[in-house]
């Protein structure tokens, strides 16, 4: 039963089809583009979507992770915003063309608790391919 539960939380959010919150993105770019090239494409940089992100939120919000990535094929910057005020995190997805939020999810306590174990694993192979290829991985910039 316990691992019934984990597969649907894990897939749920997988299954959640496009609400269109990205159709009207700036910024087009491939899913399996290189983190270099898509900060080379941003015409936003880090810092100022790190600002935009932390403006949905309260006064102490901070950054638990995030960084550039592609998400349905718009070049985004996401980052989960914890607001000690609210329960859970918030996925602030902020375009990484024009600075505007896209797109925001809430996430509960237990989904963040879900991700921890993926969110090491993606850490884990982001470290083998820097070592293989010499090139900082995603995950590993996400962290900066």
């Amino acid at each position: 039963m316990k691992r019934l539960i984990m597969a649907v939380l894990l897939a749920a959010p997988l299954a959640v089809s496009a609400n269109g919150a990205f159709k009207d993105c700036s910024m087009k770019a491939s899913k399996t583009a290189k983190k270099a090239d898509l900060m080379a494409m941003a015409k936003v940089k880090a810092d100022e979507a790190k600002k935009t992100a932390l403006g949905t939120a309260g006064a102490g919000a901070t950054i638990v992770k995030g960084g550039i990535e592609t998400e349905e094929g718009c070049l985004v910057y996401s980052y989960h915003v914890k607001d000690p005020a609210v329960k859970g995190q918030t996925e602030v997805f902020v375009d990484a063309g024009n600075g505007k939020v896209l797109k925001t999810e809430k996430e509960s306590a237990l989904r963040a608790a879900a991700e921890k174990p993926i969110d090491k694993t993606k850490e884990v192979a982001g470290r083998a391919k820097e070592k293989l290829t010499g090139e900082p991985s995603t995950n590993q910039a996400k962290k900066q």
